[in-house]
């Protein structure tokens, strides 16, 4: 009895140690290196790169498709169904100079261009992939939204402002779209200054543009004009801090960007005739080719060339307002055409009796030409009642992003 316990310990004792034993082994074997390297691919347009020689350059002058392909042993008959193939998806011929393009070749002694890859901006790029079959597709960078804050006083224009704060000018053109209605951008003057929180738009750490306009106050003549981008029933405007719309029946000048140089009047020395006669319009100074906007909705009763008028365009927007551009180098609009608030009209000229190339705006109501800059046109809707809280709490949250005393901040 004594030798058969015996016999059963040693056997416990054996199979426990080889348990153990076996259970240590098993464990070391799936410890991993820490040092070990982990490779990652680098991934550009949807392509692992590290599979290609890559060449970057950018299009030379008088540079072509076949110009570039060729070098990279990419026949004449491929190249042309290359071409044939990406006429619906993009015309090659819009490849222009100074734009980028990425070369991926094969890693072999050959070095044949799998991939062609074109970059018509900073955000958009068109694949032309020739490793299997051909193939042309377009893509998207990844583009990023940050919201900023800038705030700056006039001294001598808006573009100089923007410009020494190291913000894009293009702001300036985004800001007087807003203010289209309300704001003479040609009569801002020293000391005006403007609270802005807006979007830029950037693909990695390059900023490739100016987004949207979230809230601004552009204070002008110590009086302020809030700002607030809002959206109701899939509509989306600009109202004022009383929820009042900023769009009016009609533009506030004809041209974007200008400089007013001659007002409405009843006596003017005329800088042709050299007598002092009335001046029954408003004069804004532009180079020839700036493109003159319809200030309103309407239909074109004239477009004609007169001798003083030279070539010139008159809308009709309703039975109380009328309105003519004087002075173009070229007219677009037609007798008889509908034409919509922004539309181009026509150019910037010198024919007829002028001086320099501007644009002589009239404006009539109720059949008499009177100043424009002081008439008070009706709104457009305001926020509705069942919109209201939502304007208020959207107000409010922007007015706090807009109080911070900042140069250019990210929010």
């Amino acid at each position: 009895m004594k030798k058969i316990i015996l016999v059963t310990f040693v056997v416990l004792s054996i199979f426990t140690l080889l348990y153990i034993f076996t259970s240590e082994e098993t464990e070391v074997a799936v410890i991993q290196d820490e040092n070990e390297e982990i490779f990652i691919p680098t991934i550009e347009y949807g392509i692992a790169l590290d599979s290609f020689m890559v060449y970057k350059d950018v299009i030379a002058p008088n540079q072509y498709l076949a110009n570039i392909l060729l070098k990279y042993n990419i026949p004449y008959t491929d190249i042309d169904m290359l071409v044939k193939k990406s006429h619906d998806i993009f015309d090659v011929r819009k490849i222009a100079s100074g734009k980028k393009y990425t070369i991926l070749c094969s890693k072999d002694s050959i070095g044949k261009a799998q991939c062609f890859i074109y970059e018509p901006n900073e955000t958009e790029y068109v694949i032309f992939d020739m490793r299997d079959s051909i193939s042309i597709y377009k893509g998207q960078k990844e583009v990023v939204t940050k919201i900023k804050h800038i705030k700056g006083t006039i001294n001598s224009s808006l573009y100089k402002t923007l410009s020494d704060k190291k913000a894009s000018p293009v702001l300036a053109i985004e800001m007087a779209n807003v203010y289209a209605w309300t704001i003479d951008f040609y009569s801002i003057q020293k000391g005006d200054w403007f609270d802005v929180v807006y979007e830029e738009k950037y693909v990695g750490d390059q900023f490739v543009g100016i987004g949207k306009i979230l809230a601004a106050n552009f204070n002008h003549y110590d009086k302020d004009y809030y700002a607030y981008r809002f959206e109701q029933d899939g509509i989306t405007n600009f109202f004022d801090e009383k929820g009042k719309s900023l769009k009016r029946a009609f533009l506030k000048s004809p041209l974007e960007f200008g400089k007013l140089t001659s007002g409405f009047t009843m006596k003017r020395f005329h800088p042709v005739q050299k007598i002092n006669k009335p001046h029954l319009g408003t004069d804004y100074a532009a180079p020839t080719g700036t493109p003159i906007l319809a200030t309103g909705d309407g239909v074109v009763i004239e477009s004609a060339h007169k001798i003083y008028n030279g070539n010139y365009v008159k809308i009709k927007h309703n039975s109380t307002y009328t309105t003519q551009y004087l002075h173009m180098s070229k007219r677009l609009a037609k007798t008889g055409q509908h034409v919509k608030q922004g539309d181009v009209i026509g150019y910037v000229g010198s024919t007829g009796l002028a001086t320099g190339p501007h644009v002589c705006y009239r404006f009539w109501k109720n059949g008499a030409q009177t100043n424009h800059l002081k008439e008070e046109t009706p709104p457009a809707d305001p926020v509705k009642k069942e919109h209201k809280e939502r304007f208020i709490l959207l107000k409010d949250s922007l007015n706090k992003k807009m109080n911070p005393p900042a140069e250019i901040v990210v929010l």
